[in-house]
């Protein structure tokens, strides 16, 4: 295959991707196969000689789209969404035919530069002050171990990158058991520790309690321990919880502990300001990650960090050999420096097209539909015999649940082997509920509205 046949297959794929999106209403959202089966289908030894393009196409269209979950679907309620607006496919298209590596400013400049400026309009756009600056990532995980990373190295004076961990004090790390299981991961990568990492109460509403994280601090303290960082929740995974982001801020700033806030869901729901309430204090955090491909419309992958300073953060990951100076630009931004990676993708270029094709205006009102949409199904969920609201609607996402684990348990699976919509599931309170998140780029009210459909019909074995 050469860049002429190329030509004539990237019209194909997309006219194929075109019919593809237009017909998702008629697949099932999640594929109805078992282990193995797509695995099955493929050959169990490479090819020696080449294959016709014509072939491979075929073979792809054949085994690969029924083989799928399909996260673009309109009925697509489970986890939160990995959106992707049709601007982004198109910015993701030509960035594969680039196939730049943005590591360095020279050896993709305007991938550097396009970057720093998105950066600046998202700041602008989630009403964040200017003092913010910040870089991409592939995900919220790998965002995350960067600021615990970070908050490693101010703890021990950046002292860890040098000599290792061997002979250092023990290191606490703060979050509430709201938070994503990524603050684990950057707990037990970071060398920190699981057992380290100490899970603050919550207070009814499922917010950090700031009187707990005091008292979690002075008895590490107390104990020799040394707090390197807090991590709070804005719009936690499970069900939804948001801390209480201005006193627990406080109370870490009494410390001198620097503050992470995950974000990664319900960051995009803050170009409405409607809802920035729920993120109150937020102009005191040191860092902030939002996931646009969430929320926003951006294609997976895609993750914003907000950096208050950026210099501790470029000094723990930071590395500079001489192969990759540019030679007279010392001060250049290389943002391979602020993150784990060295490789980095041109990801700043689906957000220039996002914004611009759709503006802020178009993107708040699809937020603001799937907030509401997803309050009128919570309440015809709440009308139906024998079903009861577990947790209330944060923003588009709300759980509920039947009498029992396991009757809850089988709704579940009856509603997700029928293929006509997909829910999810979680713990609340050691209680088994159905998560509802409404958030898929393309969904309409009719689309939300079948949740209650669903349930209803399955409701009796």
């Amino acid at each position: 295959m050469d860049h002429e046949d190329l030509r004539h297959w990237s019209k194909r794929a997309a006219d194929w991707a075109a019919d593809y999106h237009a017909g998702l209403r008629d697949r099932p959202v999640r594929a109805p196969l078992v282990p193995g089966a797509v695995a099955a289908s493929l050959p169990t030894q490479p090819p020696e000689a080449p294959e016709p393009i014509a072939q491979i196409f075929e073979d792809f269209e054949r085994i690969v789209p029924p083989g799928m979950t399909h996260w673009q679907h309109p009925r697509f309620f489970a986890y939160f969404p990995a959106n992707a607006a049709p601007a982004s496919i198109l910015a993701e298209q030509l960035v594969n035919a680039m196939a730049c590596q943005g590591m360095i400013w020279q050896t993709s400049p305007a991938a550097t530069e396009v970057e720093q400026v998105m950066i600046t309009w998202l700041r602008e756009a989630l009403g964040l002050p200017e003092s913010f600056t910040g870089t991409l990532h592939d995900s919220a995980t790998t965002a995350t171990l960067s600021a615990v990373l970070t908050m490693r190295e101010q703890a021990l004076g950046f002292e860890g990158i040098l000599k290792g961990l061997s002979g250092q004090p023990r290191l606490r790390l703060y979050a509430s058991a709201e938070t994503h299981s990524s603050v684990d991961k950057a707990a037990q990568l970071s060398g920190i520790g699981q057992e380290n990492l100490v899970k603050v109460a919550t207070d009814d509403s499922l917010s950090m309690s700031p009187q707990a994280l005091e008292a979690a601090i002075k008895t590490d303290l107390a104990a020799g321990y040394r707090p390197a960082g807090v991590v709070l929740c804005a719009g936690g995974t499970s069900v939804g919880a948001f801390d209480r982001i201005k006193d627990c801020i406080a109370v870490a700033k009494s410390h001198g502990l620097p503050v992470h806030v995950d974000a990664a869901w319900a960051g995009s729901a803050m170009i409405c300001p409607e809802y920035r309430a729920l993120w109150d204090g937020i102009e005191g955090a040191d860092s902030v990650i939002f996931n646009p491909h969430k929320w926003l419309g951006a294609q997976f992958d895609c993750a914003v960090q907000f950096l208050r300073d950026p210099g501790p953060q470029v000094r723990t990951l930071g590395l500079r050999p001489s192969y990759l100076e540019t030679a007279g630009r010392e001060e250049i931004v290389n943002f391979n420096e602020w993150t784990v990676p060295l490789g980095r993708r041109f990801r700043a270029l689906k957000i220039w097209f996002l914004l611009r094709a759709y503006g802020l205006e178009g993107l708040r009102a699809r937020i603001r539909n799937h907030v509401t949409w997803a309050e009128e199904a919570c309440e015809a969920l709440r009308a139906l015999p024998g079903l009861s609201i577990v947790t209330e609607p944060r923003l588009s996402l709300f759980t509920f649940a039947l009498k029992d684990d396991i009757a809850t348990e089988a709704l579940l699976q009856r509603i997700n082997d029928e293929g006509r919509i997909y829910l999810t599931q979680t713990r609340h309170k050691g209680r088994f509920v159905i998560r509802v998140q409404v958030g898929q780029f393309d969904c309409s009210q009719s689309d939300v509205q079948e949740i209650a459909l669903a349930v209803q019909r399955h409701l009796t074995p």
